[in-house]
């Protein structure tokens, strides 16, 4: 049975649906009013070792800047980090060499897309790698934004990882499962297939892996949530997603096989493919992977 049947499709809708009223969310976003809009203008730039320095002196991001007024500081840590988001985005397509495919595909002119990030032969290499991020403010291409911001660009974001694949011979693909709706001017509105992370994985797999890429081996590194999320997909897609996956990295996940819904059959391959697959696919993740990297990590069930 084709297993993109297992999930239903998203309808499409009207300028008016799915509109998300919340003032203290849209109240939230207008803080970033208040400041620059460019790292230069907090006083900051990347320099040449990807580090978020100050232009003056030199000197990492200070959060402190006053003293009596923690939820200042706050603000502006937030308002700076949200440019961390455009900037890796350019980053990917820069530096990491890949392109950016809007989603819905078939987005009416009107509606809200989002946005995933795949290298030129993502969708005809017989290997790839697929990275997920995990839950709150990153996007794609990020692992944590508080790295980016106080360490560096190399330990916060996934372009070693997109370049070291790569290297190796496979293609890539980049999801974006936080970037989940838009403001309007009432409020929020949700990106139809996007408007969950696991709705965004479903999405992704269902129209872009199954029917468009050629590859017989896909790998994945799923980081934090993006463990539930590769969870999810198998659950919704598992003819596909056990035929085609030969080996999977969940660093930090919460997932739950069990209290994710997948039938007991599937739990069973799971376990066994983890098990089978650490051994098949040790070098692999020893060369994806840094050498501090331990690849034990990849079995946590």
């Amino acid at each position: 049975m084709d297993d993109t049947r297992s999930v239903k499709t998203a309808k499409k809708s009207s300028a008016e649906d799915h509109i998300i009223e919340s003032d203290d969310e849209l109240n939230y976003k207008k803080i970033y009013d208040e400041f620059p809009d460019t790292f230069e203008g907090f006083g900051y730039k990347f320099n040449e070792f990807g580090q978020l320095r100050h232009i003056t002196t030199g000197e990492p991001f200070e959060f402190n800047v006053k003293r009596d007024d923690q939820a200042y500081n706050q603000k502006r840590y937030e308002a700076l980090g949200e440019l961390v988001n455009d900037y890796v985005y350019e980053l990917l397509e820069k530096e990491g060499g890949l392109k950016k495919l809007t989603i819905p595909l078939d987005a009416n002119a009107d509606e809200p897309t989002t946005f995933i990030f795949h290298s030129d032969d993502a969708f005809t290499n017989e290997k790839i790698v697929i990275l997920i991020h995990g839950s709150g403010v990153v996007r794609a291409g990020q692992w944590a934004r508080r790295l980016i911001i106080n360490d560096s660009l190399n330990s916060g974001t996934q372009l070693p990882y997109i370049k070291r694949a790569k290297g190796l011979g496979y293609g890539v693909i980049v999801l974006n499962t936080n970037d989940n709706r838009r403001i309007v001017k009432d409020g929020f509105r949700r990106i139809r297939g996007s408007d969950t992370p696991e709705n965004h994985g479903n999405y992704v797999w269902k129209n872009i892996i199954i029917p468009k890429a050629a590859a017989k081996y896909i790998a994945i590194v799923a980081h934090s949530y993006g463990g539930i999320v590769t969870v999810n997909m198998c659950r919704s897609f598992p003819e596909s997603f056990q035929k085609r996956v030969f080996a999977i990295a969940f660093t930090d996940s919460p997932h739950s096989l069990v209290n994710q819904g997948l039938s007991q059959p599937v739990i069973e391959w799971f376990r066994k493919f983890l098990e089978e697959s650490f051994k098949l696919s040790y070098t692999f993740w020893q060369l994806l992977f840094s050498s501090e990297f331990t690849v034990y990590q990849i079995i946590i069930l």
